[in-house]
């Protein structure tokens, strides 16, 4: 599960969003960045909501099987799948919602908006939030996959 979500947000992250931006763009329309965001924002939230709940899964599985892996290999799990938890919780209900609530109250789209206003200057701080937490939560991924994979075979 965690294998497949690392996946999924790799390729939204690298291929997906990248890509709903460029396209859109080059067809020149005035509001080709809201279209896309939109795009993004309705992906991104399915992959949060996923790895939140394959996070909460992995975790409930991780105590049951605790006394096939060493203690310190059992932490990094944890640790790694709890941050995955909060990171993509944070993401989804937190940042998200933010950005999606000052994108609601514009009067313009995002990209009309003059870079120097305030709001324009919270969503851009916001996506940044935004790309760091999910940017965590595939490390964690990818570190609690090596964890136990390492431990799997021994």
């Amino acid at each position: 599960m965690l294998a497949a979500w690392f996946g999924a947000a790799l390729l939204f992250g690298a291929v997906v969003a990248p890509a709903a931006f460029g396209v859109l763009r080059s067809f020149g329309l005035p509001n080709a960045s809201e279209i896309a965001g939109s795009i993004v924002t309705r992906t991104l939230g399915v992959v949060n909501v996923a790895g939140f709940v394959i996070a909460l899964l992995l975790l409930l599985t991780a105590l049951l099987r605790r006394h096939a892996q060493t203690k310190l290999s059992l932490i990094i799990e944890l640790v790694c799948i709890g941050l995955i938890a909060l990171t993509t919780a944070v993401g989804h209900w937190f940042i998200a919602a933010r950005m999606r609530a000052i994108r609601a109250a514009l009067e313009l789209p995002i990209d009309q908006i003059a870079t120097s206003d305030a709001r324009r200057i919270e969503f851009n701080a916001l996506h940044g939030y935004s790309v760091n937490a999910l940017g965590i939560a595939m490390i964690a991924a990818l570190v609690a996959l090596i964890v136990v994979g390492r431990s799997v075979r021994q």
